[in-house]
This record gives structure tokens, sequence and C-alpha cells, in this order.
């Protein structure tokens, strides 16, 4: 029985490779479309009231759509409709990430003539959607105050992989113990340089660096300058 060989047949990185293809291909055919971005954080964040507060301020001059991920439910993509959004809501079937097919699906589903912005509300966690391209253009990460400033040192890729980092629910910095300068200190570990901003949706505080951040890389992008 010792001589028996057993075969062990790795499915994950062909699965991750498969999925990185298909993204690829997705992003080259929004070349000439909206800004796309893919936003993850943990469940309660803050995402959703993310994007409804960043729907209003864009105003009516910038046109955003918002594909909502998740297991069930559509009270997300109701919340981002009545803010003024373009809405389409994904069910997952449990699945902890996007990939790159469901993406496309999501797409299908709104009509991006005229949209400026695409946004991909991700699935809530800080592992699994880190590690599938959904191919966007950009990926944001979100972090809030109450989880403290080591979530970086817990789940490295996600951070690492992010093009900027919004540290959210600043309205609750005198309550909980988040050390800023540590948190910025971690993430330069990490992904040297990487852009962060503190904000508040409930407050507006911050808000202005967000919203400057996403109107250049639309308008990169419009101009084919967008390095991602």
């Amino acid at each position: 029985m010792d001589d028996l060989t057993i075969r062990i047949i790795e499915t994950k990185a062909d699965m991750i490779r498969d999925n990185d293809a298909e993204a690829a291909l997705l992003r080259k055919s929004l070349s000439d479309g909206p800004l796309f971005v893919n936003l993850m954080a943990s469940p309660g964040a803050g995402k959703t009231t993310l994007l409804c507060r960043t729907v209003r301020e864009l105003g009516p001059e910038w046109h955003v759509g918002i594909i909502e991920a998740d297991v069930d439910s559509d009270v997300d993509a109701r919340a981002v409709q009545k803010a003024g959004a373009a809405a389409v809501q994904l069910h997952t079937g449990g699945s902890c990430h996007m990939d790159a097919g469901m993406t496309r699906a999501g797409l299908e589903g709104l009509s991006l003539s005229g949209l400026d912005i695409v946004f991909l509300e991700n699935i809530g966690n800080l592992v699994c959607p880190a590690e599938f391209d959904t191919g966007a253009d950009l990926k944001a990460v979100m972090l809030s105050l109450p989880e403290g400033d080591d979530k970086p040192l817990k789940y490295p890729l996600m951070f690492q992989v992010a093009d900027c980092l919004l540290v959210s629910k600043l309205d609750t910095a005198p309550v909980f113990d988040f050390d800023m300068e540590k948190l910025r200190a971690n993430v330069d570990a990490l992904n040297p340089g990487l852009p962060l901003m503190p904000l508040s949706a409930v407050t507006g505080e911050g808000f202005e660096a967000w919203l400057t951040w996403l109107k250049d890389r639309a308008k990169q992008k419009k101009d084919g300058l967008l390095q991602a």
C-alpha cells in the first residue's frame, strides 16, 4: 500500500488563469466605453452608502451605472437606483466573489451607451474578490474605521491589488481606536504610494478627493491615457 501513487490535480490555478484570459477580453471590449471600477470591501463597510452619495455628488452631468452583486435580495440595487444610477442586480448563488463571466452578464444587463462611469459593487469579502480579475479598469478597496488599521496585515492581497484605498466612516473616528498613520505604514509595505482617501459618506468629509480621483480617471480613459 505504501507504493501507491496519488495523482494530485490543482484546479484553482487553472480557474484563475482562464478567468484572467476572459477578463482581458472583456476589458479590451470596453476600451471605448465608460470607466469601469471594481469596488471591494467587507460586509458593512459602507459600499452602497458610498455609491449612493457618489452618484448624488457627481450630479446629473455624470451618468453612472452600477452592478450590484449579492447572494440574494435587490436592496442595494434599489438604493443606488433611487440615488440616480442605472442599476442591475446580480444574484451569485452563494459565490463569494465576482469573476469575469459574471461581470459580463451584469454589464449586458446595463445599457452602457451614455454612461461615464460603471461600478461593480463586489461581494462583501476581503479575501476571494482580490483573486479574481473582473475586467474592470481599476480596483477601489474600502476599509471602514470600525474594522481596524491592521487589516492590510491580515488580508494583504486585497491591498496589493488596489488602485486606491477609501477609509470609510470617518465620522466614527472619536469612537474607534484607529491609527491612520499606522494604516499608511501597513499599506505602504504592500503597495507603496497607494492613494489613501479618508472620507465619510454621511457627512461628506473627504469626498472631494474621491470624486476628483474618479473624474480624472474617467477623462483619462476617454482620452486613451488611462494606465490601469
